[in-house]
Formats: structure tokens, sequence, C-alpha cells
């Protein structure tokens, strides 16, 4: 054989796929100088120091695992460890609801709430009968910019409906309410249980009733994503509300479940899909489909997080610790929205984004994310001239805001709005 043998390109047409933007701004982030550079673009709980919070509770649970001889590394089953998707359908549905105990609710752990939006879209792909001809998956405009490429990459179609109102920086609910009139009969549905990503901007209880109307009218099938419960509000109990009426009306409905926010555990991948069937031999039906599209795709889930959960949602004491931790994050994430509020409308007297009289919207808005109503060319300014970091949109996680940086955030939104609106920054000092 030659030494100059010629080598081909065995895919020489494969086009270079755009960066993701979240990972691209942390990357800019990281390479900046600035000594007091502020990141409000990671999905990602931080402390008043701007450290990742190992949690509490997590640490005893982890403790306690180390110190049990039982634990092994031998394969779970193909649905997952049954202790802790028992126990993650309870946290969804409430430990008295119909349709657990009836037997209806198939629950397969996932690869977090990514793998169960995964499963579910592959499931739906594969066996809904859709009501037209086209594969469509509903989503809202905008929402967590990955179920775009999930659904779009198991050959179904995702479509928009009105969610959000730019004008008024709030729930677009006539938008909302007239585009599920409009879909077809039997139409795939994806909502936010709570916590919207990323606006975060909920339905009221008034508003999530009259939702649920439409679905029943219309037959509506509802793919709930949780991928906040008890962060939103610091009640786990009612930030799962949504689902949970939903499941007692008998909604055809799966709910898409992660533990990476609440219990703080993002590298470990735990999550769940749980599916409300018709009735227990549909219910079987559904279980054996999923697991064999779970066993061809990543065999078998993995342990230690889901043990971790386990533990936490069934040991009484561990699961006292978590709500407490819960609400520390939660309490925290109100903080910052309460402070950055008083800065804007108060001390500063920034002028608020066009539609509003004031920048009330921050603290109408709920859980982790807030979209600002800031444009494009401002956060731009922002990244550029200020060293913060944020999406396009002007979207901002509030848990990169703290004691020691909200201010200075505050000052660069006021110097860059009044800069964009032709006020003198500073004077309304």
């Amino acid at each position: 054989m030659s030494d100059q043998q010629e080598i081909y390109a065995a895919f020489p047409n494969v086009p270079q796929a755009p960066p993701d933007s979240i990972f691209q701004l942390t990357a800019r982030y990281v390479a900046d100088k600035h000594p007091n550079k502020i990141n409000l673009g990671v999905g990602a709980y931080r402390t008043d120091e701007g450290k990742p919070w190992v949690l509490p509770t997590v640490k005893k649970a982890s403790r306690q695992l180390e110190e049990n001889p039982d634990i092994d590394h031998e394969y779970l089953p193909i649905t997952g460890l049954p202790q802790f998707t028992k126990a993650a359908q309870g946290l969804i549905f409430g430990k008295q609801n119909k349709a657990v105990d009836e037997g209806r609710v198939i629950s397969v752990q996932t690869l977090s709430g990514t793998g169960a939006n995964h499963l579910a879209a592959l499931f739906f792909a594969k066996f809904y009968e859709f009501p037209t001809d086209k594969k469509e998956i509903y989503i809202s405009n905008p929402t967590w910019a990955n179920h775009n490429a999930i659904i779009s990459n198991v050959g179904v179609t995702p479509v928009s409906y009105r969610y959000y109102n730019k004008e008024t920086i709030a729930l677009d609910f006539d938008g909302y309410l007239e585009d599920l009139q409009k879909a077809p009969e039997r139409s795939v549905i994806l909502v936010h249980g709570c916590a919207h990503n990323p606006t975060g901007v909920d339905p009221t209880a008034e508003q999530w009733d009259k939702i649920l109307d439409v679905f029943l009218q219309k037959k509506h099938y509802a793919f709930f994503d949780s991928a906040y419960q008890g962060f939103a509000t610091g009640d786990l109990d009612r930030d799962a509300g949504s689902m949970r009426k939903f499941a007692e009306k008998r909604v055809p409905m799966l709910v898409c479940q992660s533990f990476a926010k609440n219990a703080g555990l993002y590298n470990e991948r735990v999550g769940a899909l749980h599916v409300v069937a018709a009735d227990i031999k549909e219910a079987e039906r559904v279980k054996s489909q999923l697991s064999v599209l779970q066993r061809s795709e990543i065999s078998n889930p993995p342990a230690y997080g889901a043990h971790i959960v386990s533990m936490i949602l069934t040991n009484p004491e561990l699961f006292e610790s978590w709500k407490n931790d819960i609400t520390t994050m939660s309490g925290r994430i109100i903080e910052m929205r309460d402070a950055l509020f008083d800065l804007l409308n108060d001390k500063l007297k920034t002028p608020p984004p066009p539609g509003r009289k004031d920048w009330g919207h921050i603290k109408e808005q709920i859980g982790m994310f807030s979209f600002t109503g800031l444009n494009p060319d401002q956060t731009k300014k922002l990244v550029e001239e200020h060293s913060v970091y944020l999406t396009g949109n002007g979207r901002i996680s509030m848990a990169g805001l703290n004691t020691h940086n909200v201010e200075t955030f505050a000052k660069a939104v006021d110097e860059v709005v009044r800069s964009t609106s032709g006020t003198v920054p500073g004077s309304a000092l």
C-alpha cells in the first residue's frame, strides 16, 4: 500500500451547523476579562455569590446512598428504576388521582426533560392518528428552543400558536384561545406546566380553566412539559395544578418531567415521561411500545440520579428538607425580581419598554426566566458595552442576578434604555 494513498472524505457535503446560541453566549462570557461581567443567559440556579449550588438535601441523600450496601451498578430495567418512576408520578399527579389509582398512568424514566420530550415526540410520530395528513405538534410562540429541534428530528412539524404579546409583555390570551379553537380537532398541543420558558409568563388559574374547556371541546391532546415544578412558586402542589386539573377532567395527556432544576441535578439527567391512557389495556400497549423505543435508543437509563431523587421523594425527612431547598431557590429569585423592579422603577426611574407604564412585568412573571422587553439593539449594547450577557430577545435568567450585581445590571439597563430613547442617562436620579 502506498504511503501516498488518497484519503476520501466520507461526508463532503455536510454543512457546518450554527453554534447553540446559549452555549455560545456562555463561551463569550467565560472569555470576557471584564471584572464585573454578568451572565444572565444560563438556565441554572446560582447562589447569591453567583456559584452553582448542590442542594443540602442532595448531599444528604448522596451520603446515604454511598453507605447503602444493597446499591450496585447493575442495569436498570428498560423503563427505569421502579421506585423512582412511581414516586415521580406521585409528585406530578398528587397522592389521590383517579388516573393513577386506576392504573392508567404509564411512567418511564428518561434522560431528563429533554429525553422525555424526545421519547414523547417519537411515540407520537409512530403511533398517533393525527387529524390531518400532516404530522404536526403545536408549540407556543416563543418556546424553549429545543422543542423545535426535538419535534423536527422525529419527522413531525412544529407549528406555532400565539402565546406571548410583545406589545404588552404579557400573555396573548385571546390569541392563544383563538389558535386552540382554529386547530383541527385532536391536535397535539405542547403546553408548559408552569414557569413558561423563556417568557416567565403563565396563565392565571381562571385562564387555565378556559384553556381546559377548549381542550375538552376540541378533543386536543395535552403534551405537558414540566421542567420547573416547585421552582416557580416554591409550592410543588401549586405548580402541578394545571396538569392535575387536566388529568382530573380526563383530557388525553402526557407529562415530560425534569429534576434538573428543582433538584439541582443538571448533569445527572434525571427525568420521566408520564402518559395518561384511556384504560388499563391501552396503558399496557403504550408501555410496551415505549419500552421498545427506549431499548433502541438508550437501552437502560442511568441509575445514580434516579436513586437520589427516589430517596428524596420517598423519605419524609429528606422530602421536607428538599421542600426547604426549593423554597430557598424560588425565594431568592423572587427577591431578585423585587430588587430589580425597585431599582428600575423607583430608584432609577428607567423609561419602561413600549406598551408598559412601568416595569411591573418583572414581578408579574414567574420562575427562572424573565422577558425584560429589551430589544435586540439594547441587548447588543448590554453585551458589548457593559459585559452583561443575555439573549437577543431580552430574556434573562433571574438566577444570574444577586445582591452583588443587581444594581450594576439595573444601571446598565438604565443607561442603554436612555441612550436608545434619546433621554440622558441618570437624569432621573
